[in-house]
């Protein structure tokens, strides 16, 4: 067998933990990274559709990509257990010029740090200038998540939260009392959104029941909608998607396509196509009261994940956090 020629890996690869990740991430600086990638012109070939290998109460996830502003290129990996309620994820970073392995991150913080980050950007975007209310539907990582990096971006009077368990919601206003406005527990989703701005839905039922519906909402709302990822997810009803007359999806093939929310409301009739946009289109231009209801769709993408992912290995290095590895992965010269 004859031997492979190997390049010499210039510097050391990086592993971050899921502490390292949470003592380096900064809500601002990650929310304005993401605008300027959204901003930027990218190829569809770079960031493919998602694969999904699925068993019997397992699947494992895939979502790859390369930056657009020529520094990385990676994937995440989410593997799941159904049936144990059970999930790894896992980002390895490789540098576009050298293909070396930059980084090996636990991602699990990372995912939600993305999530919240992107929706901080289209809610700031979608929702009228100015001081907002805020509805939260949900009390766990995602609806505090939401809830910080909204704060970080826009000017918050006051905030309302509902989820079923009144210990949890109490937990919650208690948690981020720090932000520094009032956090109310409420006993129903209809008195969390009543007046609100924004709504930000981040707790999808476990029997697949809307949580959120169009008739709590007021006339100029903005919606974030993050628990419906797969066909049979459920998080808003068909209502909420018949009144918004705008919808934006970070990704847009498949909020229309493969999203619970919106195959149900394209089987009610529903023609919501000639009113969904991408998250890119919606950084254009401004929107006021005037515009209705408006709906932010999420299913997360590989762009959001290398953005914030590369943001935390700079800054890793920065700080002198995380650790190198002693061995990688050596390219193979071609």
């Amino acid at each position: 067998m004859s031997e492979v020629a190997v390049a010499t890996p210039s510097a050391a690869p990086l592993f971050l933990t899921d502490a390292d990740v949470r003592s380096v991430f900064e809500w601002r600086s990650a929310i304005e990274a993401l605008r300027r990638a959204y901003s930027a012109p990218a190829n569809a070939a770079m960031f493919p559709p998602r694969g999904m290998a699925r068993a019997d109460g397992l699947w494992l996830r895939t979502l790859s990509g390369v930056n657009p502003d020529g520094s990385l290129m990676g994937a995440k990996l989410i593997a799941a257990s159904i049936r144990n309620r059970r999930a790894s994820y896992l980002i390895p970073l490789f540098d576009q010029q050298t293909v070396e392995l930059v980084a090996l991150i636990d991602a699990a913080s990372i995912t939600g740090f993305r999530t919240a980050a992107t929706s901080a950007l289209a809610a700031d975007a979608l929702a009228s200038p100015g001081a907002i209310e805020v509805a939260v539907i949900g009390s766990g990582f995602e609806a505090r998540m939401h809830l910080r990096a909204l704060a970080a971006t826009r000017t918050i009077a006051r905030a309302r939260v509902f989820s079923p368990n009144p210990e949890n919601r109490s937990r919650f206003a208690a948690e981020l009392a720090e932000l520094g406005f009032p956090i109310e527990p409420v006993a129903q989703g209809a008195a969390a959104a009543a007046g609100a701005d924004v709504v930000i839905c981040a707790a999808r039922s476990r029997n697949e029941t809307p949580t959120l519906y169009g008739e709590w909402l007021e006339e100029h709302a903005t919606v974030i909608s993050v628990g419906s990822t797969l066909p049979e997810q459920r998080e808003v009803d068909t209502s909420v998607v018949a009144r918004a007359q705008t919808i934006v999806a970070d990704v847009v093939e498949e909020v229309a396509h493969e999203t619970g929310d919106m195959l149900a409301a394209r089987q009610a009739g529903i023609p919501f196509e000639p009113r969904l946009r991408s998250l890119s289109d919606a950084l254009g231009r401004a929107f006021t009261p005037e515009d209705g209801l408006r709906l932010y769709k999420s299913v997360g993408s590989a762009l959001q994940d290398l953005v914030i992912a590369g943001l935390c290995v700079a800054r890793a290095r920065e700080l002198s956090r995380g650790t190198e590895l002693p061995v990688s992965i050596a390219p193979v010269l071609k």
